[in-house]
């Protein structure tokens, strides 16, 4: 899909505006971008209008000096709505993304109609020791060496030669090195330092919904973790169905942090199950394997 362009607050925003219908907002994590939703955009599009914007500081779109909080991220997605003309809209957030959509949930509710959370941030303190580090004095310089072009290539023909001996990367590594590879700039880095330190301290997450979850109006959720995440602990989709009084969980068994790339079948479905359903419905809660 050829992406379109808008200028929000004087900086470009890249995003995929597919088919028509009732509209599905997807919001990605950090280091991601549109292309770990794409896949979905041809499942979708045929009754859906689906949108897949890059975040501000990631992909395609600019990475100017600046807010990178969730409500800044928030405040843009709302705005983008307006531009589209776009009332309410289904919200799937993965990691960083699900912390936003949570955000714009809070601030925005009535431009929700349903809540998707994809292994997401916002649910608990524990995360990966890797995104906690990126807090750390000096972490800038040091990114800047190890994202940079000569050791990127030779990270790059291991990968080659290890492939050649019948190593296959999972979902986790081809999309954590795919956003990884993207901080060969001074702008990208900056970005994604400001963007972790606006959720992420040296002790674990920084930011809790469960202060807002419970002030808002009951909203119908779907929660899906892979049950072999090793950024946030897929116990954390346990906590978040105890915060949310209409709650539908569903554990991907064998799948990481992006259980969307691992099982891109049975999320479409997931998902589109859980959009069909009716909203009058109570509480559910489905466990698979």
């Amino acid at each position: 899909m050829a992406p379109h362009r808008v200028v929000l607050h004087g900086h470009e925003l890249s995003y995929v505006d597919s088919g028509s219908g009732p509209a599905v907002l997807f919001i990605h994590g950090i280091l991601g971008s549109q292309r770990q939703w794409s896949h979905l955009v041809d499942k979708l599009d045929d009754d859906h209008r689906v949108l897949v914007p890059d975040l501000f500081g990631h992909g395609d779109s600019a990475k100017p000096t600046g807010d990178y909080s969730l409500s800044a991220h928030a405040a843009t997605m709302r705005d983008l709505l307006d531009h589209l003309g776009v009332e309410r809209v289904t919200l799937v957030g993965h990691s960083l993304g699900g912390g936003i959509a949570m955000q714009f949930f809070y601030l925005f509710p009535e431009r929700v109609d349903r809540l998707v959370l994809v292994s997401s941030g916002g649910l608990g303190r524990e995360v990966n020791l890797v995104l906690r580090s990126a807090t750390l004095p000096g972490a800038e310089q040091v990114l800047g060496l190890v994202a940079s072009a000569p050791v990127l290539s030779r990270a790059e023909a291991l990968g080659r030669g290890a492939s050649k001996l019948g190593w296959r990367p999972g979902s986790d590594i081809r999309a954590i090195w795919r956003g990884f590879s993207s901080l060969g700039d001074r702008e990208s880095r900056r970005a994604f330092l400001a963007t972790t330190r606006a959720v992420i301290d040296i002790g674990g997450q920084s930011i809790s919904a469960h202060d807002h979850l419970g002030s808002v109006l009951p909203i119908p959720t779907l929660i899906v973790w892979g049950s072999k995440d090793r950024m946030i602990p897929a116990w954390h989709a346990l906590s978040a169905q105890r915060a949310v009084p209409d709650c539908q969980v569903e554990l991907f068994e064998g799948a990481g942090h992006f259980p969307h790339l691992d099982d891109p079948d049975r999320f479409a479905r997931v998902l589109r199950e859980f959009i069909a359903d009716g909203r009058d419905e109570g509480p559910a809660t489905a466990v698979e394997g």
